[in-house]
Order: structure tokens, then C-alpha cells, then sequence
């Protein structure tokens, strides 16, 4: 087979263009390149992203274009193409300011190559004081973005809805980029690594509340969520999951939408309407916004379903918007886990939402799940095994299950990893346990460890990544990156548990002996970024 020409790869992002609608074009003092670490499906799925892209275009002397990872980065290795921007097809190097939206941790490899494919060095060090400024948001910023200092001039922390005017400010008023980081280093929500005080590390932006609800600028059909506009019913979350970032100690818990406001602001013509949020279930008119978007013949996807909040009324609802399976998350593997982590729900309620699926003409559940929980032993796997025969005798069952990385900013921070071996003997548990009799979408244990101790760790973690990409990626060459920057996950922030009978989780303490590095090679690569959504089985969805 002939090699791709860099003709070619250039013209698949014309061809990508032409298939969207809402992409904005402008001309203005200030270029932005939006470059998101992951390739075009998986980006332009966030909603955070598109939002961003949108506040940019608002500012009066800024531009923004967009700059994804390709889906094959060998292929524009092999011609030596740079990354470039899908409205013009500019290349990187050509843009005045580089912003990254990460998601989370294993995406920080993206940016490596981005900039490096492009001509700028990834450390900042390295950068010289002529090449534009390079910043970074996005959702791994409330939790841990220390392994992204070495790489970026200045960090927007949280919500960024109300920094993006700030920043462009910062750059347009000129000077030198370091003028431009010693403005920004005395503004609330920006870091800059070196300038910064240390008491900003861990602090989380929230935005306005009349910034509220993001919501897409662009809908494609080349997409994980295929053709679907995003928008956001609430923020936050109420609740007080102790392994979430997005619990209700982060930014005061879960801010409503107006269900009018949500509905005026989805576009005519739009067919499928994703919403978005840590909580969409929990919006106190959740079903009478859905019956109005199924009167509208709307398809409609939620984000998150909580069993608890689920009726007759809602499932329904739910099945009138063109859901095929139902979702729901137990995130523990037994009861006395979900009680030790506050996932208020029950095994009564997961199977009423089951059956309530099956009354309402659902084809499959979906479940959600969570192992190698601190004080996890066998006996909770097999309730796990118990309980999903129990729930496949009424719906066919596909159960998700990852293992516990935590996060930073939570009640979990500094909990050991449970150990690659134990993981995968727990997994193996659980198969022979089904036989066969519910399907099993594990994911990595292997890349599960490694996205902990990226999480748990400082900047450290992110040269070794830098290492680790530089000698190919493999997961061996991350665990040799690990050991030779004397990596150490610590409790950094751990947050009060807040209830009367708290939960004294075990720690690794603050920078404990040296990271246990697990046996065996491996070349296995890094695992992609996929959706992880709920009732998106639409009646005519692509596959």
C-alpha cells in the first residue's frame, strides 16, 4: 500500500471541516491554536473544549483554530507533516499562543508530540523567550496538573470560562513573554510554575454563574458523539463520592439550569441533544426538560444516570428520546464498599432501575464499576459476580469495570494503588465468576497504574512521561521513566470526608519510600481515550 502523502493527510482536515457546522472564522491580532492532545473524535466531544473555543472567538482582538493529535501520528511522522489547524490548515508553529485543554493524565503524551512535531522543544526551559506562549486548562486541572509544569508557561486552574479574557489581555499588552507570565502570575486562577505563590496550587476556578450552561459551538457527524449538541442542565454535583474530583466540596457543589434556558440555546435543525454533567439526574426538572426535547423529536443522551433518581416517568422519558440501553453506575464492587465511599444507592434500587429498563423496552443494562478499593478483599468481588447474575436474569448485562486510580482533592487522595497483580487476579475472578453470563469490558490495570502515579505524583511524574515518550511509549519504558526520576506518589490534599462517621482511608503518606515498580515488560501502548457515556445506544447510531 502506497504511504499517505502530506497532501493528503493536510486535505483530510478540509475534508473534516466541510462536514461540521457552527465553525467559526475571524480575523484578528491575536492567533490562538485550541490544540487538544487526543485526536479529532475524541476532542471535539468535549464540551469544555468547544466552550473554550467560543469565549476566544468572543474577545474582540483574538482569533482561535483548532489542532488535534492525529489519529495516525506515524503516518504524518513518516512525511514529516506538522500538526495543523482545521479551519486553514495552518500549520502549529505559525500561531501566536498554544492552548491545551488535557483531560487527563495519559494525555499529557499528546502535547509532547504536538509541540515537538511542530518544532518547539516540550519543556518549557528549553522554549525560547520568541516562541509563543503555551498554556493549559481543562478537567485534569481540578484534580492534579503538577506533571504538566515542566511543559507549559502558565496553567488556568478550574473553570475558565472567566480567564480566557484575562489571558488574551495579558498577551495582547505585549512586552515579552516574561512580562506577559508576571501579569498573569498576580491574577487569582492562572499558575505560572517559578512565579506563581505555592499557596495557588490546588486552588480550582469557579466560573460566574451567568457563564452558565457551556455548550457546543460545533456539531459533526466525525465524532464520538456523533452529530450531537452538547449542553450542560448543571455543574457540579451534590453528592459526596469520596473518589470524585467533581464532588460537592469542588466549587459548592451542583448549580442548576433553567430547563427554558437550556432549550432556548439548542439550535434549529439540531437532532440529537447530549446532556451534559456530574449529575444531570439529579436537576429537579430532568424529566419535564426530556418529555419537551422528546416532543421536539430530539434523540437525547445523558452523561450520567444515578439509580436512585430513576421512575417510571424518567426511564420513560428516556426511551421517548431514542435510548436503547440504560446505564448506571455502581462504582463499588459490594455494599459495604459503596457505603465506605458515600455512593448512596443500593442494590434494591440498581435492580428497580433494571427492571424499570425492561418495562419500558430497553434492550441492555449497562453498569459501571469500580475495583481494588482500599480494604477491597475477594468477598466483595464475588458479591460483585452475585449481584450482576442477578441483574442479567432481567436485561442482558455489559458491565464496565476500571480499576481505582485516586485523585488528588478527594477524600481518596494518597490511597495506594491496589498492585497490577492484584488487579488482574480480581478481574480474573470476576470472569470465571460470570462464566460467561453478563459481558466484562475490563480496562487496563497496567495503564490504570500508571495513570495513579501520574496522579498522585509532582512534576516529576511528567519528565519521566517525557521519557517515557521519547523512548517509544511502551508501558516497560514507563515503568523504567518511573524508577530513574525516583517517582514517588504522595497525599498531597486530602479532603475531609464531611460525614459524622468519616472514613479513615490508608495513605502513602507524604513521599513514602521509593515507588514499587511492578514485574514483567511489556510493549503494550497506551490505551486511546474513548467516550465513557451513558444511554447513548440511540435508535439509529452509528457503530
Amino acid at each position: 500500500m502506497a504511504a499517505t502523502s502530506r497532501h493528503q493527510l493536510i486535505d483530510g482536515l478540509r475534508v473534516l471541516q466541510a462536514a461540521e457546522t457552527g465553525t467559526l472564522f475571524k480575523q484578528a491580532r491575536l492567533n490562538v491554536a485550541m490544540c487538544y492532545p487526543s485526536p479529532y473524535h475524541v476532542g471535539m466531544s468535549s464540551l469544555g473544549y468547544q466552550t473554550i473555543y467560543r469565549e476566544v472567538h468572543a474577545h474582540p482582538e483574538a482569533t482561535a483554530e483548532r489542532v488535534f493529535l492525529p489519529d495516525d501520528v506515524d503516518a504524518w511522522r513518516a512525511v514529516r507533516a506538522v500538526p495543523s489547524s482545521i479551519e486553514t490548515q495552518k500549520p502549529l508553529h505559525q500561531f501566536d499562543l498554544l492552548a491545551f485543554s488535557v483531560a487527563y493524565e495519559l494525555e499529557v503524551t499528546g502535547i509532547f508530540e504536538l509541540l515537538e512535531s511542530s518544532g518547539f522543544p516540550a519543556l518549557a526551559s528549553a522554549r525560547s523567550e520568541a516562541m509563543p506562549l503555551v498554556v493549559a486548562g481543562g478537567p485534569l486541572t481540578f484534580s492534579n496538573p503538577d506533571p504538566l509544569e515542566p511543559f507549559v508557561d502558565v496553567l488556568l486552574q478550574g473553570e475558565a470560562e472567566d480567564l480566557i479574557a484575562p489571558l488574551l489581555d495579558a498577551v495582547l499588552a505585549g512586552g515579552g513573554k516574561a512580562a506577559v507570565l508576571a501579569r498573569l502570575a498576580q491574577v487569582p486562577g492562572f499558575r505560572v510554575p517559578g512565579l506563581s505563590a505555592e499557596s495557588t496550587r490546588g486552588f480550582v476556578c469557579k466560573a460566574t454563574d451567568g457563564r452558565l450552561p457551556a455548550r457546543s459551538q460545533i456539531v459533526t457527524p466525525n465524532t464520538e458523539l456523533r452529530s450531537m449538541f452538547l449542553i450542560e442542565p448543571e455543574r457540579g454535583c451534590s453528592r459526596g463520592c469520596h473518589y470524585c474530583v467533581m464532588r460537592r466540596t469542588t466549587n459548592g457543589g451542583m448549580r442548576t439550569v433553567p430547563p427554558e434556558r437550556v432549550l432556548s440555546l439548542i439550535p434549529e435543525g439540531v437532532k440529537r441533544v447530549g446532556l451534559v454533567g456530574a449529575a444531570v439526574t439529579d436537576h429537579p426538572q430532568i424529566v419535564e426538560l426530556l418529555e419537551t426535547l422528546a416532543r421536539d423529536g430530539k434523540e437525547v443522551g445523558i452523561s450520567s444516570l444515578r439509580a436512585d433518581r430513576l421512575t417510571p416517568r424518567l426511564v420513560a422519558a428516556l426511551k421517548a428520546c431514542g435510548a436503547q440501553v440504560l446505564t448506571v453506575a455502581s462504582d463499588g464492587p459490594s455494599q459495604r464498599l459503596r457505603d465506605l465511599v458515600d455512593r448512596k444507592h443500593s442494590e434494591a434500587q440498581i435492580v428497580r432501575a433494571a427492571e424499570l429498563a425492561k418495562a419500558s423496552g430497553f434492550k441492555r443494562l449497562k453498569v459501571y464499576n469500580v475495583i481494588g478499593l482500599p480494604t477491597e478483599t475477594d468477598a466483595d468481588i464475588d458479591e460483585l459476580v452475585r449481584f450482576t447474575l442477578e441483574l442479567s436474569h432481567i436485561l442482558p448485562v455489559a458491565l464496565g469495570v476500571a480499576p481505582f486510580a485516586a485523585k488528588r482533592n478527594t477524600p481518596l487522595d494518597g490511597a495506594p494503588f491496589a498492585g497490577i497483580d492484584v488487579v488482574d487476579k480480581r478481574l480474573e475472578r470476576l470472569r470465571k465468576g460470570l462464566r460467561g453470563r453478563a459481558e466484562l469490558r475490563p480496562t487496563s490495570a497496567r495503564w490504570a497504574w500508571v495513570e495513579y502515579v501520574m496522579a498522585q505524583s509532582g512534576p516529576e511524574a511528567g519528565l519521566a512521561a517525557y521519557d517515557a515518550w521519547k523512548a517509544g511509549g511502551a508501558f516497560a519504558a514507563w515503568k523504567k521513566a518511573f524508577a530513574a526520576r525516583d517517582v514517588r506518589p504522595f497525599e498531597a490534599k486530602r479532603t475531609p470526608d464531611g460525614r459524622r462517621n468519616a472514613v479513615a482511608w490508608p495513605s502513602v503518606g507524604r513521599r513514602a519510600g521509593p515507588l514499587e515498580i511492578p514485574g514483567g515488560g511489556g510493549a503494550e501502548a497506551a490505551p486511546s481515550q474513548v467516550s465513557d457515556w451513558g444511554p447513548l445506544d440511540l435508535k439509529d447510531s452509528a457503530r
